[in-house]
């Protein structure tokens, strides 16, 4: 394959760091998170986790290697076959913890539902530039991209997976706003959503209200539902200024903390590092918010703007939802912090989106 070399010189090197510099962080908090009490094998997870890096930053530049509009001709054919994979989960995949989430195939085993996250934005990104002469958009103009939405979303609750169904629909609605939705609409929208607030309430299983009416009163069952919220907050606060210091985390080694390597994996760091520590962390997640804003805003079509809004909004509002989890400031629903949290499925479909990113930052140029 011959690579423009125009492409090169426009390699977007401050996005490739800011990915460096936050998987580094990652690897050094899942080393602490898994570091073992006795010599006993506790660096698996943290290995692992190196080993999804590399693929992810391979993935990341096998997708800068071609044009992104050509995805205009597979978007229709990557969602039906991510869809395809959810199905799939329902019928043959793994079951752990009373959940039905995985895919074990050719010796890998990957969650599906992140894969639709990318194949979505894309497929919205697609149904945008086929209307570019539409300036703002009715409910009744968007019923197609609803229907794309709630299939993936009923499917991914059925298995279930409430987190990670509620990050693609918040995903996929800062897209529909980014589209300019007419302010009527907007309401009836919203008053809509409200109104079908208890028929929601009626689909949740029993554990996932539970946990609900534990975050408006986390002391009503503090060893049992509770416990995962108010050992999250007593690390976050013993962590004060400076934190207690790398390998040093009481909470973390004694394992007070539940799921500290996937959903608490900032709990970790919080109590570690402290606030200068989480600071850090924030400005790297702000300067890839901010810089993927700014290659949206320079994308010189709809489809490249729509692209890069839908995978900025994934990094946001995985980053404010877990954070929010971990502080007690929202219920516990099981979505991981993004490229921090341990996941291979996770990285590989982040890497994959910051890859197309890239790749309409590289492109840019092309169309001056």
């Amino acid at each position: 394959m011959k690579i423009d070399r125009r492409l090169l010189m426009h390699f977007d090197w401050v996005l490739l760091l800011l990915l460096i510099l936050i998987g580094a962080m990652s690897v050094l908090n899942l080393y602490s998170a898994t570091y073992p009490i006795r010599n006993a094998g506790g660096t698996q997870i943290f290995m692992k986790q190196i080993y999804w890096f590399l693929m992810g930053f391979g993935v990341l530049l096998m997708m800068t290697m071609f044009d992104y509009h050509h995805l205009l001709r597979l978007a229709y054919p990557a969602y039906f076959f991510s869809v395809a994979l959810l199905i799939l989960v329902l019928l043959i995949g793994d079951v752990r913890s009373g959940s039905q989430r995985w895919l074990h195939l050719g010796g890998f085993t990957f969650q599906p539902s992140e894969m639709v996250k990318i194949t979505l934005i894309i497929l919205l990104a697609k149904f945008y530039q086929d209307r570019n002469q539409i300036h703002e958009f009715r409910l009744r103009d968007l019923w197609q991209p609803f229907a794309f939405i709630a299939i993936p979303c009923l499917l991914i609750i059925k298995e279930p997976d409430l987190g990670t169904a509620l990050t693609i629909l918040i995903v996929s609605f800062s897209v529909i706003l980014f589209a300019k939705l007419k302010w009527r609409s907007l309401a009836i929208l919203v008053v809509g959503s409200l109104s079908a607030a208890p028929f929601l309430w009626s689909m949740l299983k029993e554990y996932q209200q539970r946990r609900i009416l534990i975050f408006l009163n986390p002391e009503m069952d503090p060893l049992g539902a509770g416990y995962h919220i108010n050992q999250s907050k007593i690390a976050i606060g013993s962590g004060m200024l400076w934190g207690k210091g790398f390998l040093k985390g009481t909470q973390t080694r004694l394992h007070f903390l539940p799921e500290q390597h996937t959903d608490f994996a900032f709990s970790v760091l919080a109590e570690e590092w402290g606030f200068m520590g989480a600071a850090v962390l924030f400005t790297l997640y702000l300067g890839l918010i901010f810089w993927g804003l700014n290659i949206a805003k320079n994308s010189k079509d709809k489809f490249g703007a729509f692209i890069a809004i839908g995978l900025v909004a994934i990094v946001f509002w995985q980053l404010i939802i877990n954070v929010c989890m971990a502080t007690g400031l929202m219920p516990v629903v099981g979505i991981p912090l993004v490229l921090l949290s341990y996941g291979g499925s996770s990285i590989i479909s982040i890497m994959a989106g910051m890859g197309l990113l890239m790749n309409i930052s590289m492109r840019r140029f092309m169309f001056q």
